[in-house]
């Protein structure tokens, strides 16, 4: 930590409340306490004191303040907060107040949490817990990202590392030892690879999850394909119940996805209406037609929909399809198979194909358990595992500096998991999408 100037910024939202909190953090606390409530309240009490104007001495609030003196503190710092009355003109004018008083500046976003990093209060995997945590939408959201904030994987990650720090340094000691005579150099290679091939093997394992975490976080994505006028947008409504898309009788009303969340048992489901599929001459239609098959290409579930009139559209991507037989309130016949016969009229089959839609997101995504959440932890990893791979099929003929190097990469790729080296870029990427006063 080289910035010693002390940040302050409101940690509650904007408009008019009950409270409004204003939370510092750096070593000019105590002095600004002392400046504006007239003395320093004891440690961790909320403690009633009058806020003045450092400028002319008149009264900004009645407020409750917190004193909290570092480093057993969320930043690791000397911390405090400031309880005010939630008035618009409060806390503008207390603001203003703490704006002008030497050593404080108004805080970045993600600033509070950058700091208890850089400062060793916790580990770049739980700041990105805590970032999720405040994005987190359902209960499985919510699960997964108090699992990072815990340091499930951080904790993880420096197991692995403790093991590949402990593995490398067999290897540099083979080195220093070469040329004794009484070291079995064989037994000592053989030991070391069934460790190495043991940690690799961990490492893997936590790559093959099918990006659990990831799509937990992003959402489970569903996409409505079928032919123009099947009733795609019809079901988008009634499964959000409301009017997220225009209906009507004429094709190709629908040029551009129509994007829904939805809450599923917990899990977040993202609902995407798109453009009809079929064979146009007009250029727009045509560009919203290309953009569907560009979305049913991605999406983690295609809803096919067809009915009596307009039979399946065949879809060329390897992509989870699940049949949708729409209008079943004006078929004659009740069941298709394998196809959900609903009725978004009357609201026949609509559980059933919620049921079926949850069911493949649970399988897809599991209840907010997946170890890695971000891209970022996954590229570090399968650099870890590329080298730990590398050690692990090493033959007779290897050279030990080399073992030794891969060994030492492969320490350094966990370490950039949790923070330890080369983050700097991460950390400004991560925290500029905090919002201020966290």
């Amino acid at each position: 930590m080289t910035d010693q100037s002390t940040i302050f910024a409101p940690a509650s939202g904007f408009g008019r409340a009950a409270v409004a909190v204003i939370r510092l953090s750096g070593p000019a606390c105590a002095g600004v306490l002392e400046t504006l409530a007239g003395a320093l309240p004891p440690p961790r009490r909320l403690s009633l004191r009058t806020l003045r104007d450092p400028g002319d001495g008149s009264v900004l609030d009645k407020a409750l303040v917190c004193w909290m003196p570092g480093p057993d503190t969320f930043s690791g710092e000397d911390m405090a907060e400031l309880h005010l009355h939630g008035g618009i003109a409060v806390r503008a004018g207390v603001l203003r107040a703490l704006a002008g008083l030497a050593g404080c500046r108004a805080a970045e976003p993600g600033a509070f949490t950058r700091r208890a990093v850089l400062n060793g209060r916790m580990d770049l995997t739980e700041a990105e817990g805590i970032a999720d945590l405040i994005e987190a939408e359902t209960e499985a959201q919510r699960r997964q990202a108090l699992r990072q904030l815990e340091g499930a994987l951080g904790r993880q990650v420096e197991a692995w590392r403790g093991e590949a720090i402990a593995c490398l340094a067999s290897a540099e000691a083979a080195l220093d030892f070469a040329d004794e005579g009484d070291v079995d150099d064989a037994a000592l290679d053989a030991a070391l690879i069934r460790r190495v091939a043991a940690l690799r093997d961990a490492v893997a394992a936590a790559l093959a999850d099918g990006r659990r975490g990831e799509r937990l976080r992003d959402g489970f994505t569903v996409v409505l394909a079928g032919a123009p006028n099947v009733g795609k947008s019809t079901l988008l409504n009634a499964l959000s119940r409301r009017d997220a898309a225009i209906v009507s009788d004429r094709p190709g009303t629908t040029r551009d996805a129509i994007e829904v969340r939805l809450d599923l048992g917990g899990l977040p489901v993202l609902l995407v209406d798109t453009a009809g599929l079929r064979d146009t001459e007009d250029a727009v239609e045509a560009e919203g037609i290309a953009r569907s098959r560009r979305r049913i290409a991605g999406a983690d579930l295609v809803l096919s929909l067809f009915s009596d009139a307009q039979p399946p559209v065949m879809h060329d991507h390897a992509r989870p399809v699940l049949l949708v037989r729409t209008k079943a309130d004006l078929a004659a016949r009740l069941g298709d198979g394998a196809a959900v016969a609903v009725s978004a009229t009357t609201g026949s089959g609509m559980e059933r194909l919620l049921s079926a839609i949850t069911a493949q997101a649970e399988a897809a995504l599991g209840g907010g358990d997946a170890l890695l959440t971000r891209e970022r932890h996954r590229e570090a990893l399968a650099r870890c595992l590329s080298f730990l791979d590398r050690v692990a099929g090493a033959d007779a003929g290897t050279p030990p500096e080399l073992v030794s190097e891969d060994l030492r990469l492969a320490v350094r790729a966990l370490g950039e998991v949790a923070g330890r080296v080369g983050v700097e870029d991460v950390l400004d990427r991560l925290f500029a999408s905090f919002c201020i006063g966290k």
